[in-house]
């Protein structure tokens, strides 16, 4: 959901407004999630609204991967939205006074650390900020070597360097909450997923959620979608580690507990507090949540999450006191979760919702017309190779052959350029496909075509030559 920034927190506990007449209904709510479907041919979605310590609505729409149902009770990935239960996890130890937020890291946890002595000095805070001064453009977390566990996470930072002064830049880098959550199994003595369950999800009544390391771990019904020529196709999440920073998987019924547990009094009103009161750095940027505005000007609470095949967005409007929480099983590229969030939120505050017209179709097939004709002037061309190489010699020959090496240049650079276009955002070549489907197809097609061509006219040539040397003899 796009959010616009406001000059300071949120603060918690404001008490709900008086409801509009009615408020938004369960039949509102789920007319608008169908409607969505049928236009977009999202495969599945859930979503959740409360409002103060009540449920409004909470349901499953669609099928998994799998072909299943999706209900209130399937587990679906929400990615970066799992910074915020990082968050309270770090909270939990910060209440039971065995950390302080402004604690050097090191001091609880030893083993961090890097090829920078700035390093000794970040605080537990400032990896919760995102101000620790580690960023993707100093250390190249998705396209470097996954790790397996939360203690291979920590142990690759040696070789590291930051990008900022500790405190001093608000840099997005999912690192940081990965060490955060090495922070809590250190000091707690038991393994994050089980301090996150008996701290966070066992006492807000979350019962079907929990937090994995890697992409293997998702099971099979977890998995999501990439849209091709208009149709959702299922296929894996690429290789990546997101434990601490992204691995939570909960379903509808889970996120309902969790956003009434914002209002009422589960968690200690201080904690709340605390993780709603930004950086001096970055006053959109709390401790795993995000503070802005809506389109209408009401101030909210949220942090999205972003998989390359699912997307969740939640959101607290602490003035009237709803909670919205959605999931969708497409990835980043198509924005779904966020999308669907704001036609709810706009329910809510008594506007009409908006589906926007998705442009996918025609871009895909229009570089799928690309693709056949690359893969037709390609075959054209090896079979006139021996024409081609009889016409042409000296410069011409070389100025002939140098257009088909563009593509195979492009397709090894695809993850430089991306970097530059995200401003610094580290990707995988992988991640750049799934992304970017239909042109990446088209891409690595002419990649593979025009070298193809190129050999057929070098050989052609060699026997052009050989033939006319023969000749003249």
């Amino acid at each position: 959901m796009a959010v616009l920034p406001t000059a300071g927190a949120v603060l918690p506990g404001t008490p709900p407004e008086a409801a509009p007449p009615g408020g938004v209904t369960p039949a509102a709510i789920a007319a608008f999630v169908a409607d969505y479907r049928e236009e977009t041919g999202l495969p599945g979605a859930a979503v959740a609204v409360t409002r103060g310590t009540e449920v409004v609505h909470v349901s499953g729409y669609g099928v998994t991967a799998t072909g299943e149902p999706v209900t209130a009770d399937t587990p679906m990935p929400v990615a970066s939205v799992s910074k915020s239960f990082t968050a309270l996890a770090v909270m939990r130890l910060v209440e039971a006074g065995r950390i302080g937020l402004d604690d050097p890291v090191r001091r609880h946890l030893p083993e961090f650390t890097m090829a920078d002595p700035r390093a000794a000095e970040i605080t537990v805070r400032q990896l919760l900020h995102q101000t620790s001064g580690m960023a993707d453009t100093a250390f190249r977390e998705r396209s470097l070597p996954q790790p397996s566990t939360l203690k291979g996470a920590v142990a690759r930072l040696r070789t590291a360097r930051l990008a900022a002064e500790p405190g001093t830049v608000f840099s997005y880098h999912n690192t940081n909450y990965q060490v955060a959550a090495r922070l809590v199994e250190v000091v707690s003595g038991r393994p994050f997923a089980e301090y996150l369950d008996a701290q966070v999800f066992a006492p807000l009544g979350m019962r079907h959620s929990r937090t994995v390391d890697t992409d293997q771990d998702l099971p099979p019904g977890s998995r999501g979608h990439l849209y091709i020529l208009g149709r959702a196709i299922a296929l894996p999440e690429p290789t990546a580690f997101g434990n601490g920073s992204g691995g939570v998987l909960t379903t509808a019924n889970d996120m309902a507990q969790w956003l009434i547990a914002q209002r009422d009094g589960r968690i200690p009103p201080r904690t709340i507090k605390e993780m709603r009161t930004p950086s001096a750095q970055n006053d959109e940027y709390a401790l795993g949540w995000m503070l802005g505005k809506t389109e209408r000007g009401t101030p909210v609470v949220e942090h999205g999450g972003d998989l390359f095949t699912a997307t969740a967005e939640q959101l607290l409007m602490p003035a009237s006191g709803y909670g919205v929480a959605v999931m969708a099983n497409t990835g980043m590229a198509f924005a779904d979760a966020g999308a669907l969030m704001d036609g709810l939120v706009a329910l809510i505050e008594g506007e009409e919702p908006e589906i926007p017209a998705s442009p996918f179709f025609v871009t895909d097939l229009v570089f799928a017309l690309l693709l056949l004709a690359t893969v037709g002037l390609a075959a054209r061309g090896v079979a006139r190779s021996g024409r081609w190489a009889a016409r042409r010699s000296g410069w011409r020959w070389w100025l002939g052959l140098l257009p088909y090496l563009g593509p195979p240049a492009l397709c090894a650079t695809a993850v430089p350029v991306f970097r530059i276009l995200a401003r610094g955002s580290d990707i995988s070549w992988i991640q750049v496909v799934y992304i970017y489907p239909s042109f990446m197809a088209w891409l690595v097609t002419a990649a593979v075509a025009g070298p193809v061509l190129v050999a057929a006219r070098l050989v052609q040539t060699s026997r052009y030559r050989r033939t006319a040397s023969t000749r003249r003899l």
